[in-house]
């Protein structure tokens, strides 16, 4: 597998309104896109490109299985084996969201509930290289109504190592030495929104992009704003209503 385990390998877009969010973020990041078919009857699946590089997923909402299901995006981790870290997650008290299932031509997935309420993917790509760590989607931060419930959980299920900053009230999630994930108590949000991971995209200038979304549409939730030590972030829903945040990093991230 070309990602270590327990690093973030992909990030996709659910979307009441595929076609409208191909638009919208090609244009807001100079994404390029191309269709690929789903398995069986699931209809088409979008790659969105920077350059040649495949570095995020769209695919519309549709069917029963999705009714009510609003807008958003999933973070993907990377795992040895599929099946035994989706079993190993229902002994941390996570839930089964999605079981097991080849998809073909890129590997095997799942999608995992954790014990506070928050999404999670699971992922072993044999077949598709997946979003490099070193491209705009490399970091996610999860927001949640029991940090130290979280922290339990994804340190014992991916192998994470917790570093904790008190006086930001904040956890940074390691692999290898390396930050790649976030925690955040969400009540430090301010609002009733359920628990979640929101994947951050790296841009070059904050200011420019928040304003380039607004005006394509989205709707800011959190204006360009400095982070110490880190650098300015924003986040905001797209027209549909997916949540997502970009940063333009200036120090340790």
């Amino acid at each position: 597998m070309a990602h270590t385990p327990g690093t973030f390998c992909w990030f996709e877009c659910g979307s009441t309104d595929a076609a409208r969010d191909k638009s919208f973020y090609t244009e807001l990041f100079g994404w390029n896109a191309t269709e690929a078919s789903m398995p069986g009857d699931m209809g088409t699946y979008t790659l969105l490109k920077n350059g040649s590089e495949d570095v995020a997923g769209l695919y519309q909402l549709s069917g029963p299985q999705f009714e009510g299901v609003p807008s958003h995006w999933m973070t993907y981790v990377a795992v040895e084996d599929v099946d035994k870290t989706a079993k190993r997650a229902t002994s941390l008290h996570g839930k089964i969201l999605r079981e097991p299932l080849d998809i073909p031509g890129v590997g095997r997935i799942a999608i995992l509930q954790d014990p506070t309420g928050a999404w999670i993917a699971i992922a072993r790509f044999d077949q598709h290289p997946g979003t490099s760590s070193l491209g705009p989607l490399g970091w996610s931060e999860l927001a949640t109504t029991d940090t130290a419930r979280a922290q339990a959980f994804y340190t014992k299920l991916f192998d994470w190592k917790a570093k904790p900053d008190p006086k930001n009230q904040y956890t940074e999630f390691q692999v290898g030495g390396r930050s790649i994930a976030g925690m955040m108590a969400l009540e430090q949000h301010g609002t009733d929104i359920p628990p979640h991971w929101l994947p951050y995209v790296m841009v070059e200038d904050c200011d420019r992009v928040v304003q380039k979304a607004a005006d394509l549409g989205a709707r800011v939730l959190v204006p360009a704003t400095d982070i110490a030590g880190v650098g300015r972030f924003a986040v905001f829903a797209d027209p549909t209503g997916a949540t997502l945040a970009i940063v333009k990093l200036t120090g340790h991230a």
